[in-house]
């Protein structure tokens, strides 16, 4: 199994889990949010990973989360399922779950808290490989698995069977297009192409898409990918400059954290300001709620065109 294996490209919004404010999942917001995506035209959507709170889920909460999911999507947009846990063993149920239930394919970073050794990095995805049937993404996060996937380990973890992406969230941009001009002819790379600098790497050595925290955007984002693909470069150029100006006025390098809370708590702030179904935080996470924070927040949406002035009514 490779690249070609599978269809996946474009823009694929990293899926909050929305809870209500007493801290319950709330599943028909998350119909609601699928559906939004859906009508927003994005190429798929990656659940139950970082933004997707998983850490603060049940067992049975992730697999009702991916179930509803899957089944809300109705193929309508491709879903790949977060199953990131910390012994192979228990990456390989939920993967297994997630399968069975539809999903397109499965995500998974190292182990959390281990911080694993080059060599247990690659026995870890070859036991999942062993585990599961179906198309594999490996997720380098190295904030939250004290892991980074440096070019030499990404190429070989793309020799393993199963394996048919990677989603790079490396805070090191050199590192990141070395990786995928290292493993693309075997598999599909996720990352920052959405930039000024990485659209000029889709131009001159191509690329596969991104996996965002979110649409702040909407529409803008896979049409971003739309134009790439129909060899238009002037609108993803604006959308690049317009990307490289926001992300620095909310989030912290890296892009592991909101300048104003936790990445899921700003990202859900945010939503809501932008009418997106998101739903509440869950413990240990909590929301934002001082207001001048939120001012600000949503002053940076209005000046950069994402809500109306009338909205901060």
């Amino acid at each position: 199994m490779n690249r070609d294996d599978v269809d996946w490209q474009g823009y694929y919004p990293a899926f909050v889990t929305p809870f209500t404010e007493a801290g319950d999942l709330d599943l028909d917001t998350l119909r609601a949010l699928v559906d939004h995506y859906v009508a927003e035209g994005m190429h798929g959507i990656v659940v139950n990973g970082t933004c997707g709170e998983w850490f603060s889920q049940t067992p049975e909460e992730r697999r009702a989360v991916a179930e509803t999911a899957v089944e809300q999507a109705a193929g309508r947009l491709r879903v790949l399922v977060g199953s990131t846990a910390y012994t192979a063993r228990e990456t390989a149920e939920y993967a297994r779950h997630a399968l069975a239930a539809g999903a397109d394919g499965v995500l998974a970073s190292p182990p959390p808290y281990a911080k694993l050794f080059p060599d247990e990095v690659i026995a870890f995805y070859r036991d999942l490989d062993a585990a599961v049937d179906g198309p594999i993404v490996v997720y380098n996060w190295p904030h939250g698995s004290g892991v980074d996937i440096g070019t030499e380990l990404a190429d070989k973890l793309a020799d393993i069977d199963q394996i048919v992406a990677i989603k790079d969230s490396t805070p090191d941009a050199d590192q990141f297009f070395a990786t995928s001009r290292r493993v693309r002819d075997r598999v599909r790379v996720f990352g920052p192409y959405m930039s000024v600098r990485g659209l000029e790497v889709l131009r001159t050595e191509g690329g596969d898409g991104t996996v965002g925290g979110g649409s702040l955007f909407g529409r803008p984002d896979p049409a971003f990918w739309e134009s790439y693909w129909r060899g238009e470069y002037e609108g993803p150029r604006e959308h690049a400059v317009a990307s490289d100006r926001l992300f620095p006025k909310l989030w912290l390098p890296g892009g592991w954290a909101g300048k104003y809370g936790a990445y899921q708590s700003q990202l859900k702030a945010l939503m809501t300001m932008l009418g997106q179904p998101a739903g509440h935080v869950r413990r240990p996470r909590l929301p934002i709620t001082d207001a001048g924070s939120l001012r600000t927040m949503r002053a940076v949406l209005v000046e950069e065109g994402l809500l109306a002035e009338a909205a901060e009514q």
